[in-house]
C-alpha cells in the first residue's frame, strides 16, 4: 500500500503549506472517518461536483450509483476525477474577525476512473459500501437482485496523488489584539450517532440487529 505521495503541482498545498500532509496516515484516516465525498469532474466543458457515498479499499475509491449517471459514466470512460473530503472538528473564535477559523481535516485526491465488470467483484464492491456503513450490514439484509445489478454502476478510482491539509489548536490572533476584553478560543463539533429509528411498518417481533445496539447506547 502507498506510504507517501509525491508533490505534484495539483496536489501541492500552497496556502498555509505547514498544514499540508502527503502521507496515507494522515490521508487515509480522513477518507475512511468521512461517510461522504464530493467528487469533481469535467464534462463537455461543464464542471460538476456530486456528493457521494464512498468507500476506500487500499490505495483506491470506490464509488457507486445509477448506471444512468453522467458522473459514472464519464469515470467508466476512464475520465479524470477529483474527490474531496472534509471533516470539520471545530470553530476557532478570535479576538478579531478577521482571525475567525476552523479546525479541520481534509483530504484531495486525484485518480482516473475504471469500471467494475464481473458479478463477483460487482457484488464483492457492494459489500465494502455496505460494510463501511453498517459492519455486518451485508449478511443481514437481501443481497442485490439481478435486475438492481443491472441498474448499478460501479467504478474503481486508483489514487495518483493525494494531499491532506489539516488546522487545529486555538486562535491566531495579532500581537496587538491580544488584551481585548473578547472571549476567544474553539467550539469543538462532532459527528454522533443517535438512537435507531425503526421503520413504520416494521414487524414488532423484528428484533434490533446486535451491530446497532452501540448505537443505542450512545443516545
Amino acid at each position: 500500500m502507498q506510504e507517501t505521495f509525491a508533490k505534484t503541482s495539483r496536489s501541492q498545498v500552497k496556502r498555509h503549506p505547514e498544514r499540508g500532509r502527503y502521507d496515507a496516515a494522515s490521508i487515509y484516516p480522513i477518507v475512511d472517518a468521512a461517510l461522504i465525498c464530493h467528487v469533481g469532474f469535467v464534462d463537455e466543458g461543464q464542471p460538476f461536483v456530486i456528493p457521494m457515498l464512498h468507500a476506500r479499499e487500499g490505495d483506491s475509491i470506490l464509488l457507486h450509483g445509477a448506471s444512468s449517471s453522467r458522473l459514472l459514466r464519464y469515470a467508466e470512460a476512464g475520465g479524470e476525477l477529483c474527490i474531496t473530503i472534509t471533516l470539520l472538528d471545530g470553530i476557532v473564535l478570535a479576538r478579531s474577525v478577521f482571525n475567525h477559523s476552523v479546525n479541520y481535516r481534509s483530504a484531495v485526491l486525484f485518480g482516473r476512473g475504471q469500471p467494475i465488470e464481473g458479478e463477483a467483484e460487482r457484488l464483492r464492491a457492494l459489500e465494502v459500501f455496505t460494510e463501511r456503513l453498517i459492519p455486518g450490514r451485508w449478511r443481514d439484509a437481501r443481497p442485490p437482485s439481478q435486475a438492481e445489478l443491472r441498474q448499478t454502476a460501479i467504478v474503481v478510482v486508483p489514487i495518483d496523488s493525494a494531499t491532506a491539509k489539516i488546522r487545529t489548536g486555538p486562535p491566531k490572533d495579532a500581537t496587538s489584539d491580544l488584551e481585548l476584553p473578547v472571549w476567544a478560543g474553539v467550539l469543538p463539533l462532532h459527528q454522533a450517532a443517535g438512537t435507531p429509528i425503526p421503520e413504520p411498518e416494521l414487524a414488532p417481533d423484528v428484533p434490533l440487529p446486535e451491530y446497532l445496539r452501540a448505537y443505542q447506547a450512545q443516545d
